[in-house]
C-alpha cells in the first residue's frame, strides 16, 4: 500500500476542488485550497522525496478557454520529473505519445474509452498501439446511481452504463497497467472515504495484478487505517485537500514516512 500524491490544475493554477461540483468547460468549482506555488515545485519536492505514481490531472475541458494553460502547467510537473508523474485530462490516442515523449510514466484516460455511456473497446486499441499498455491507467471514478457505482466521465459530469464490479477490472485490464479510482461521491468533502466503493476494489485487487490507486475523502490517519483494514493493505490511496500541503490536516511528511 503506497501513498500516491496529486498535482490538480484548474484554470492553469494548482488547487484543489470539491469533486462534481465542476460546471460548462469546467472553467466553474468550489474551490477548497489554490496553492501558491505551481506544479513543478510540487513535482520537484516528489522527485526529490522519491514518490513515483502522482498523478497530474488538468480539470478543464478541451473546448475551455483555460485548457491550454492547464495544460501547459501539466508539462511544467512532467518535464521536471521525468518518469516519475502519470498525467491526465483529455487524453487520446492522438495526443497521448506527446505526453510519454515529453517525460509521463503513463497517461491517464477516462472520457476517451467511456463515451455515451459505452466501453469504446476501438479506442482502447487504439491507446493500446499508440503508447502501450504499460503506459496507460484507466481512470474508473464512479458515482452512485441507485444504490450501484457507475463509471462517470466529462469531469465527472455523465453516468456511463459501466457498473464498476471486479468483473469490469478484469475485463479491462489487458489495456492499462494500472487502474485509477475517484470516489467522487466523496471527492474533496473531506467527511472520509467511501467504505463500499473500497470493498468493491478490495474484491477487485483479489482477481488481478494491476495496481489500483483510490481517491476521495481521505482527512485523517484513521481514514487511511480503515482503508488497509478494508482492503488488507492492496491498494494505492491519494490525499488531496485533506493533505496539508493543499491545506488540509494530514502531515505530507508522515505519509512519505510511512507509505513510501
Amino acid at each position: 500500500m503506497k501513498f500516491r500524491p496529486c498535482i490538480d490544475i484548474h484554470n492553469g493554477v494548482v488547487k484543489q476542488i470539491v469533486g462534481g461540483s465542476l460546471k460548462g468547460d469546467g472553467d466553474i468549482a468550489d474551490e477548497n485550497f489554490v496553492s501558491a506555488h505551481d506544479s513543478a515545485w510540487f513535482a520537484r519536492m516528489f522527485k526529490k522525496d522519491g514518490i513515483e505514481g502522482a498523478h497530474v490531472v488538468l480539470l478543464n475541458s478541451k473546448d475551455s478557454k483555460f485548457y491550454h494553460a492547464s495544460r501547459e502547467e501539466a508539462l511544467k510537473a512532467i518535464k521536471a520529473y521525468p518518469g516519475g508523474l502519470q498525467v491526465g485530462g483529455g487524453v487520446n490516442a492522438m495526443n497521448a505519445p506527446s505526453y510519454i515523449e515529453a517525460g509521463a510514466s503513463h497517461v491517464i484516460v477516462t472520457s476517451y474509452v467511456f463515451k455515451d455511456g459505452e466501453i469504446l473497446f476501438d479506442n482502447l486499441k487504439a491507446l493500446r498501439y499508440a503508447v502501450g499498455a504499460d503506459h496507460v491507467v484507466l481512470d474508473l471514478s464512479a458515482r452512485t446511481l441507485n444504490g450501484d457505482y457507475y463509471v462517470v466521465t466529462d469531469r465527472w459530469q455523465k453516468f456511463t452504463n459501466v457498473r464498476v464490479t471486479p468483473a469490469v477490472f478484469e475485463h479491462l485490464s489487458e489495456y492499462c497497467d494500472e487502474f485509477l479510482i475517484h470516489g467522487v461521491d466523496v471527492e474533496g468533502m473531506r467527511h472520509g472515504i467511501d467504505e463500499k466503493l473500497i470493498r468493491i476494489l478490495g474484491d477487485a485487487t483479489k482477481s488481478i495484478q494491476k495496481p489500483i490507486t483510490y481517491a476521495g475523502g481521505i482527512n485523517t490517519f484513521k481514514d487511511i487505517e480503515q482503508l488497509e483494514f478494508l482492503t488488507d493493505s492492496r491498494i494505492n490511496f491519494t490525499v488531496g485537500s485533506g493533505l496539508d500541503l493543499y491545506g488540509g490536516n494530514i502531515p505530507y511528511r508522515e505519509l512519505v514516512k510511512l507509505y513510501k
